[in-house]
């Protein structure tokens, strides 16, 4: 019985495909393929799309990446690299971003260092053309030359929420 059930339900499913086939022969107008090279000029990505990852940076060279290297240890290929140094601020040991490099050859554009991320400080780009006679010219330096770390917005300290066991406000990380 298992036989016939499963030849029939291959059945059903070939004519369903079919009968959109043929629609879509009969109807060419609702063809939804992009014709790809040829609408380059006109060709409008959709806002998930992954192309490459990149680091956006404001008016003022700034980026929010901390140097903190979770993307870099989230990316299964080792595809993300990041230089960075000890510097002192305000009496602080902070690390400082001298490089960020991205091997797009390497990259298989899976977007764990995108979700690794706690800054938010890179992000998929739309570019997808990649096609070049050099392997090297697929190697990124994403930190702008001269860039530096964004700085936290001043915001007006929102009342923290009492801890009922001690008393005390609970700061937030």
């Amino acid at each position: 019985m298992g036989y016939f059930s499963g030849f029939f339900k291959g059945l059903k499913s070939l004519f369903t495909g079919m009968r959109i086939t043929g629609k879509y022969f009969v109807s060419p107008g609702e063809i939804v393929t992009q014709q790809y090279p040829d609408n380059r000029d006109t060709l409008i990505l959709p806002q998930r799309s992954k192309g490459e990852v990149t680091m956006p940076h404001n008016a003022d060279n700034k980026h929010r990446c901390t140097a903190c290297g979770l993307c870099s240890l989230a990316c299964p290929n080792g595809s993300i690299e990041v230089i960075s140094r000890m510097e002192v601020r305000n009496e602080k040991q902070v690390k400082v971003l001298d490089g960020y490099i991205y091997h797009l050859e390497q990259c298989t554009l899976c977007g764990l260092c995108v979700k690794a991320c706690p800054q938010d400080a890179i992000e998929f780009g739309n570019k997808f053309e990649h096609a070049v006679y050099n392997r090297q010219n697929l190697t990124k330096t994403l930190n702008l030359p001269g860039s530096s770390l964004l700085e936290k917005e001043k915001k007006a300290p929102a009342a923290a929420p009492k801890d009922s066991n001690q008393g005390s406000t609970k700061e937030t990380i």
